[in-house]
């Protein structure tokens, strides 16, 4: 079946079946690895893209239902986003797997809320998990992300 959606604000059409999950179109059609598979039941966040601007878990959502939609890979945020650079300077990774997932829902945090305090970061993120035991750090990144977006433009980049 053919299926119509924006991905990084460019308009696509793939083939899919029925059965066929958006990760597997993401990065089977449209070559974009940054959403990546691990859990395949939407525990572990590796796969989250921003879905109308809601981090989703691409492996457990059917390509079919990304239909007329907004989908936001971290390909899309340019390398140069805001969190981005937090999270290189926080060096809130090790082996960087979780990162795009961690990243695109610190961006979705930090648009609902743009000085969230610790509990409510841990909470929001909780459903991103990092193989590497970088929690710290990725707060901190969260954190130092926030107080840029104090001096700065308000944290809205990609697309």
């Amino acid at each position: 079946m053919k299926v119509r959606f924006n991905v990084n604000g460019e308009a696509v059409e793939v083939e899919a079946r029925a059965d066929e999950m958006l990760l597997d179109v993401l990065r089977g059609e449209l070559d974009l690895t940054s959403v990546r598979y691990t859990c395949g039941v939407g525990v572990c966040g590796a796969c989250t893209a921003l879905v109308d601007g809601e981090p989703i878990s691409t492996c457990i959502l059917l390509a079919l239902l990304a239909e007329g939609k907004e989908v936001t890979t971290v390909e899309g945020l340019g390398g140069d986003h805001p969190i981005q650079r937090a999270f290189a300077e926080a060096e809130a990774f090790q082996c960087g797997y979780c990162t795009p997932g961690m990243i695109l829902t610190a961006k979705r945090l930090l648009e609902e809320d743009p000085e969230p305090k610790e509990e409510k970061i841990r909470t929001y993120m909780s459903g991103n998990l990092c193989r590497c035991g970088c929690y710290a750090k990725i707060e901190d990144a969260v954190n130092l992300a926030a107080s840029a977006s104090k001096t700065a433009a308000p944290i809205k980049g990609g697309a």
